[in-house]
C-alpha cells in the first residue's frame, strides 16, 4: 500500500465518519429547538463536527499533494 492510497482510505473512512457526526449534529439541534437538549451538549457535538470536518480537509490536501 503506497502512501497515496493510504491517504485515499483514510480520506474516505473519515468523510463516512464526518457523515456520521453531521447527521448526529443535526439530531441535537433538532432536540435542543424543542428544549430537549442542554447547550453544552450542542456545543460539544459542534466541535466534534468542526474537529472530523478539518481533518478531513488535512487528509483532503495530503493526499493531493502527493506524487
Amino acid at each position: 500500500m503506497t502512501l497515496k492510497s493510504a491517504a485515499l482510505f483514510a480520506l474516505i473512512c473519515m468523510a463516512l465518519l464526518t457523515l456520521l457526526l453531521a447527521v448526529g449534529f443535526i439530531r441535537d439541534v433538532t432536540a435542543f429547538l424543542a428544549g430537549a437538549l442542554a447547550s453544552l451538549e450542542l456545543l460539544k457535538s459542534f466541535i466534534k463536527l468542526l474537529a472530523s470536518l478539518s481533518v478531513v480537509v488535512f487528509l483532503y490536501v495530503f493526499h493531493k499533494a502527493q506524487p
